[in-house]
């Protein structure tokens, strides 16, 4: 049993929760709690550390056996220091390090979602989950947005990073690297043709920016269009997430009519 928050396994898996550039060296990730394992574990994605403290729940348990199942490495971890470890207020008494999650890229995608300059994990993380619901084929995070792979993000995300195909894309690759091309349309408060009379059964790719600053420069001579949600309230906008998911299921709408 681990019992130090020296040992060398307690600091690898915190240098992967705390920092980026950590995430991107190792080519891993860290899955947090219950709900996450087992979305991993029906994904067929294999851990390679798994930290877990006596307290687990039944169904934490049963994740548990599911992880090293798949053949990860278990390790037991005192409570106190896994608890110290944990991102959550409360730990459930279960982390494991993934290597990279790298789903087959649509050869062929007629339905995408283009992040821009999104830097809030939570919204992040909620804009793939909705993204996953609705069918996106493939997400594209632009330059300027926060890790996917994030704690934060991957809680808000609820597994949706085991089911949806993500890339990080400059803005050269995601004009022209579609095939067949699609169109791009960028979600803007106002100003824009308004969702409803837009044809989405056509190709295409939605531009979400984000909240404080929008969408780049970039990604503005990117587009081909703006798309805009009616709102007949007095708000000036809505949070990116929720903006996006209108708009994704405006796409589903539209070509299940």
């Amino acid at each position: 049993m681990i019992t130090s928050s020296h040992n060398p396994r307690i600091q690898q898996v915190r240098a992967l929760l705390g920092r980026r550039q950590a995430r991107a060296e190792a080519g891993a990730f860290v899955v947090e709690g219950v709900r996450l394992a087992e979305e991993a574990c029906a994904a067929g994605c294999r851990p390679s550390l798994v930290l877990y403290s006596s307290e687990l729940s039944a169904r934490g348990r049963a994740a548990l056996d599911g992880l090293l199942t798949s053949g990860g490495d278990g390790e037991e971890v005192s409570p106190g220091v896994l608890e110290g470890l944990s991102a959550t207020e409360t730990s459930q008494g279960l982390l494991a390090v993934f290597p990279d999650v790298a789903l087959p890229w649509p050869q062929r995608p007629d339905f995408a979602l283009v992040i821009d300059q999104v830097r809030d994990p939570g919204n992040l993380g909620t804009l793939l989950r909705s993204a996953a619901a609705a069918g996106v084929q493939a997400a594209v995070l632009a330059p300027g947005t926060v890790d996917a792979f994030a704690p934060k993000v991957l809680r808000a995300g609820m597994g949706a990073h085991f089911r949806l195909p993500l890339r990080s894309l400059g803005w050269p690759e995601i004009r022209s690297g579609w095939q067949p091309r699609m169109a791009l349309y960028l979600a803007e408060a106002s100003g824009g043709t308004p969702c409803w009379e837009l044809d989405l059964r056509r190709p295409v790719a939605l531009v979400v920016g984000g909240e404080a600053e929008g969408a780049s420069p970039e990604a503005r001579a990117a587009v081909d269009g703006m798309v805009t949600i009616p709102m007949p309230g007095k708000s000036e906008s809505l949070n990116a997430a929720v903006a996006a998911s209108i708009l994704l299921f405006e796409v589903v709408r539209q070509r299940l009519l």
